[in-house]
Parts: C-alpha cells; sequence; structure tokens
C-alpha cells in the first residue's frame, strides 16, 4: 500500500546523465551501441533533450563531453569554447530552471585515457590538480551550477573550490565523486564517453572495491575540503557503502547507476525472463532506501514517466 511506504522514490531524486559528442552537427545524435536507448548528441541535440528531459519534470542533467581534438594534458577540458563549455550556454540559453552539472575529469580529454597527467606512465596527481582547478573555473564561467570532479585525485576539492571562490564562483557547487571504485561495470561507459585508457589502468587512483572503511576515510577528507555533495558510485553493487556513508554524514548524497548496472537490467528484460519496469523501480528504491538523497541514472526519463502513474 502506497499509504505506509517507508521509501518513496521521486523524480526529485533523478540525475539524468548526457553525452555531448563535439563531432556531431547539427539536431543530431549518435546511439551507443554498448547502451542500447542512450546516444550521443549533437550541442543542439542535447538541448532538445534537455527540453523533452524537463517536460518529464527531471530537473537535474549531468553533461560529458567528447572533444573532437584530444592531446596529452585534455587542454579541451579548460577551453572556453569547449565541447562542455558551449552546450552549457546552449541549455542556459533555452532553459532556466535546469539544474546543470558538470563532469570535471581529464579521461574523456587525453590522448592516454587516464584521468590525470601523466609521468613515466603513472598519474601524477599533484600536477593535474592545477589543470582541474581551471576547468571548474571554465565550467562555471559558463553557466554551470555544479561542477562534478571525478577522478579521485588528492586535494581536487579543496584546490577546485579555492579556484572557484578566488574567480568569484562562490556559490558554484561541488559534487565530488568521493568514494568511486576501480570497478568492471564501467565497461559501456568507455565506448559512450571515448574514455578508454591506452596503458595500465586505474588501480593506482580508484578505490579497491573491497575496501569499505576507505571509503569513509575519502568522503571525510572531501567533506574537509568543501564538497557540498558526495557520491558514491558504483550504486547498486556497494549499497553497503551508501549506508555507511549516510549513517557517518549529514550531507548530501548521491550514487551513480553506472553503465554496466544499466547494461545488465537492459539485456536482461530483453530476455523476456525481467520485468523491466520492475526491476529498475525495485533497484532505484533500494539506492534511494540505501540513503542515497540523489541517484544519477540512466533510466531517468523512464522512471519519471512510470513515477506519473
Amino acid at each position: 500500500m502506497k499509504l505506509i511506504k517507508e521509501t518513496r522514490l521521486s523524480i526529485n531524486d533523478l540525475i539524468l546523465p548526457l553525452f555531448i559528442d563535439e563531432t556531431l552537427e547539427g539536431n543530431n545524435k549518435k546511439p551507443i551501441n554498448s547502451m542500447p536507448g542512450q546516444y550521443r548528441f549533437s550541442i543542439e541535440g542535447v538541448v532538445k533533450e534537455v527540453l523533452d528531459a524537463r517536460s518529464t519534470g527531471i530537473k537535474s542533467v549531468l553533461l560529458f563531453g567528447i572533444p573532437a581534438r584530444k592531446d596529452l594534458i585534455g587542454s579541451e577540458a579548460f577551453n572556453k569554447e569547449g565541447i562542455i563549455q558551449r552546450a552549457v550556454r546552449a541549455i542556459k540559453k533555452e532553459l532556466e530552471d535546469i539544474i546543470i552539472i558538470t563532469d570535471l575529469c581529464l579521461c574523456e580529454y587525453t590522448s592516454h585515457g587516464h584521468c590525470g597527467l601523466i609521468e613515466n606512465e603513472q598519474v601524477a596527481n599533484d600536477p593535474t590538480l592545477d589543470i582541474l582547478g581551471k576547468i571548474a573555473v571554465s565550467q562555471a564561467e559558463a553557466g554551470a551550477d555544479i561542477v562534478a570532479p571525478s577522478g579521485m585525485m588528492d586535494g581536487m576539492v579543496k584546490v577546485i573550490r579555492a579556484q572557484l571562490d578566488a574567480e568569484g564562483f562562490t556559490d558554484t557547487a561541488i559534487m565530488s565523486y568521493a568514494a568511486k571504485y576501480n570497478s568492471a561495470l564501467y565497461g559501456p561507459f568507455r565506448e559512450a564517453a571515448d574514455s578508454g585508457y591506452q596503458f595500465g589502468d586505474r588501480s593506482s587512483y580508484q578505490m579497491d572495491f573491497s575496501n569499505a572503511r576507505e571509503a569513509l576515510r575519502e568522503v571525510e577528507l572531501d567533506i574537509r575540503e568543501g564538497a557540498d555533495i558526495v557520491m558514491v558510485k558504483p550504486a547498486m553493487f556497494y549499497l553497503d557503502i551508501i549506508s555507511k556513508v549516510r549513517a557517518r554524514f549529514d550531507i548530501p548524497l548521491a550514487a551513480y547507476n553506472v553503465s554496466g548496472e544499466y547494461l545488465m537490467i537492459t539485456a536482461a528484460s530483453e530476455t523476456g525472463y525481467l520485468n523491466r519496469e520492475g526491476v529498475i523501480m525495485e533497484g532505484l528504491t533500494a539506492i534511494k532506501r540505501a540513503g542515497a538523497d540523489l541517484i544519477i541514472t540512466y533510466f531517468a526519463k523512464e522512471v519519471a514517466t512510470l513515477l506519473e502513474r
């Protein structure tokens, strides 16, 4: 009975991730093979998609950019005329009552595909921090409401907060990927965002999936450095982490229902043995029940329609 439901999923909880491809022109979109039903959009196309999402009641989007040109330092990420910066301006021109969150990372923009600058085939944490600050400022200048550093660099929130404040963007919030695990569930995303790496892996800067107490330390550090929202990623495989973070910290908590989780549900439901709508709603409710305030999910538009019933 709805009357006695303890956990209620709301459209206000949902954040829709979107991919914007600089090589696409006009009102075009390109299917993402690894994520059936998801697309890369041109700037004009993403504006249309955001307008459509807003018509369903969705109030927040998370933007990922795929640049036409990559280099060793990911310079297109902080280009004032970069793909994300132009997309944010275009969306804000058409629609003011939408919260725009911008992914703040280098993996989509670097030729090597890692989330930081490289020295001797190793990610160099400290030299990366200034770059992240520059990206944050350029995204805030374009009109981003929230920047979302996702690279798991130590000290990134402190540097980003300082650079935003120094440039007058004191109201720009930071949603930190505070507990981001080195997960096998990101595979489909790498095609979606063209963010695969050329060598090594990300185990040196993303978390070991065996660790739980470490997540609490990482979250605490980001809160001390000035994070306004913290995130656990992935979500469905890490409900225990979401629950532990919620129990320990009184701060807005986001969880990312990642590409691999999306693909598993999509593929399984296509066999006919799982009820797609039922599994989606059960899964997202479990994330909310574990303690997440916000859920980033590729199912957002679909769920918005289901919640209207």
